[in-house]
């Protein structure tokens, strides 16, 4: 196993030097779902909610997101985005509507984490905008499918 990167000699936590490191095209792809009962999909469809137009409201939401990440995660490094995508397929055999959020960057680190908060905040702002018809609606399967750039080069993971 691999020694964790974020913690220092003494066990204490430290943010790891990147600046050695040459910059690459970075980009990285996460997707999540968020399931619900089929009349809180159908009034998505249909712009019903109370609150608004909730794919859209949810989608800027994922944006900024994905550019606020290392104000919400501690060790993450503060990067330049150069694009960020959130996109949405909506499933009606599940009642669910999956996310896929694409961030893009060049740079010394990459943007895994951008692309995981910016999925988990649409799938939040989906959840609160909804919450009134619908209680039970699950977050599900927020993970990273593919990243590319660096060392590593180019991961698929689905």
């Amino acid at each position: 196993m691999e020694e964790l990167t974020h913690i220092d000699a003494e066990g204490h936590p430290k943010m790891v030097d990147v600046t050695g490191k040459p910059d690459t095209q970075r980009e990285a792809v996460a997707r999540g779902v968020v399931r619900m009962q089929p009349a809180t999909l159908d009034l998505i469809k249909k712009g019903g909610m109370a609150k608004g137009d909730v794919l859209t409201v949810a989608q800027l939401a994922g944006i900024m997101a994905a550019k606020k990440t290392p104000h919400l995660v501690p060790l993450c490094h503060p990067i330049l985005i150069g694009d960020s995508k959130v996109e949405f397929s909506l499933d009606e055999a599940s009642n669910a509507v999956e996310i896929t959020a694409t961030v893009k960057s060049i740079g010394k680190t990459g943007v895994e984490m951008e692309a995981l908060t910016a999925v988990a905040i649409t799938a939040l702002t989906i959840y609160d905008m909804c919450k009134a018809v619908d209680r039970g609606m699950r977050i599900e399967n927020i993970r990273l499918v593919r990243k590319s750039g660096g060392k590593s080069g180019t991961i698929s993971l689905e």
